[in-house]
């Protein structure tokens, strides 16, 4: 078995996903924290591995930029691989000072602007939510750890590079201020509402990568190799 994007047999994916944009950041988890990792997918570069973490099959795989990607790369495994819970382990870009650079986000719901909800099935509100089992568990596992996280919501934008018109308060000011946002990124909107109309699972846990508050800002490398707080968070809740 197989999809247009996905070239893995039915079994080589675990029950349990973890998944980065960067395919890269899948194979820097799978190379140093996963036993016996295997590729099962790279099918558009976009990198899956299936391994274990302490004894359980966990799979991490890629599911690239914004709404569109994530949408079809979860909606796939949920529906033709059997996947039962997917934690988003993604970076963000903050929109307040208590947030900064390597700062961890559990993000407890997802506000966005996109139609991607109401075209997919006619939901028509602006935030999609979490599982909050699986928020509990990274809650949980975090403490364990000793890693601090701020809790909150996260804007999911459908636009990197957006014009500032003039308006102020600035888009995410208000966002921060009305909404309760703490960061942007551009994925969970999606994958927590697929989670839901499907009847399955979805958390997200985020780094802060870059700041709209502050002149902060990682490298590339440094986001593909150095987020490891909430990866091995992600990793102890499953």
């Amino acid at each position: 078995m197989s999809t247009p994007h996905n070239e893995a047999k039915k079994g080589q994916i675990a029950k349990t996903v973890l998944m980065p944009g960067d395919p890269l950041r899948a194979k820097f988890i799978a190379e140093n924290f996963l036993e016996n990792a295997v590729l099962v997918n790279d099918v558009r570069g976009m990198l899956a591995y299936t391994g274990t973490y302490k004894g359980k099959p966990v799979t991490v795989m890629g599911h690239g930029m914004g709404i569109p990607s994530v949408g079809i790369y979860t909606y796939e495994l949920y529906s033709q691989y059997d996947v039962e819970n997917i934690i988003r382990v993604g970076s963000a870009g903050s929109y307040t000072r208590d947030a900064k650079v390597y700062d961890v986000i559990l993000v407890t719901g997802a506000v966005s602007e996109s139609t991607y909800a109401k075209v997919q099935n006619g939901y028509d509100k602006d935030i999609t939510y979490p599982d909050a089992g699986l928020v509990e568990n990274l809650r949980n596992a975090a403490k364990e750890l000793n890693i601090p996280v701020l809790e909150g919501n996260t804007h999911s934008s459908d636009v990197f590079y957006r014009e500032d018109n003039g308006e102020r308060p600035t888009y995410w000011e208000k966002l921060r201020d009305e909404r309760g946002c703490l960061c942007v990124e551009m994925e969970s909107f999606a994958l927590f509402h697929n989670a839901n109309v499907l009847g399955k699972k979805a958390a997200c846990i985020l780094t802060i990568s870059d700041s709209f508050v502050a002149p902060e800002i990682t490298t590339p490398e440094e986001r593909q190799t150095c987020f490891t707080n909430m990866m091995k968070i992600a990793l102890e809740a499953v």
